[in-house]
C-alpha cells in the first residue's frame, strides 16, 4: 500500500486499513470530527476534511500515516512535530507505529486550523 488504499467513501476508506494503521486512523479520524463541523471526504485518494476550503488530511502509507494540515506552518507552536513542506503553508505529523496523538492536541490543531480558513479563506484559492 503506497499511499492508502483505494475508496470511494470515508468509511470504505478506513475499513480497507488493517493493524496498527487503522486503530490510529479511527482514533484520529474520532477526534477530528469531534473538534469541529468538518466536511470529510476521500481526495487524493486520501481523507481530505473540508471547511472554507481544505483544512487537514489523513493519510495511511505503507510504513506510516499523515496527519497534516493546509496551513500547518502557523500550527507549530501547537504541534511542533509538524514537519512544514509543500505548498500552501502545509505541513505534516509523520506517525508510525508505536506512535500516538493526544486528542486535545488534534482538538487544538483541528480547531485552530478551521479559525484560520474562516479567517484567511480557502488556502488553495489564487491569491487576489
Amino acid at each position: 500500500m503506497a499511499m492508502g488504499p483505494a475508496a470511494t467513501s470515508p468509511d470504505a476508506y478506513v475499513a480497507a486499513l488493517t493493524g496498527w494503521q487503522r486503530a490510529l486512523v479511527e482514533q484520529l479520524r474520532a477526534a477530528v470530527q469531534a473538534a469541529a463541523p468538518l466536511d470529510e471526504r476521500i481526495k487524493w485518494t486520501h481523507l481530505v476534511y473540508v471547511s472554507n476550503g481544505p483544512v487537514l488530511l489523513i493519510r495511511a502509507e505503507e510504513k506510516r500515516v499523515l496527519f497534516g494540515f493546509w496551513r500547518g506552518s502557523r500550527l507549530r507552536d501547537i504541534a511542533p512535530r509538524l514537519k512544514p513542506g509543500g505548498k500552501y503553508e502545509l505541513a505534516t505529523w509523520e506517525l508510525r507505529e508505536g506512535d500516538a496523538i493526544d486528542a486535545s492536541t488534534v482538538t487544538a490543531l483541528v480547531q485552530e486550523a478551521v479559525r484560520l480558513n474562516a479567517e484567511l479563506g480557502d488556502p488553495t484559492a489564487p491569491s487576489a
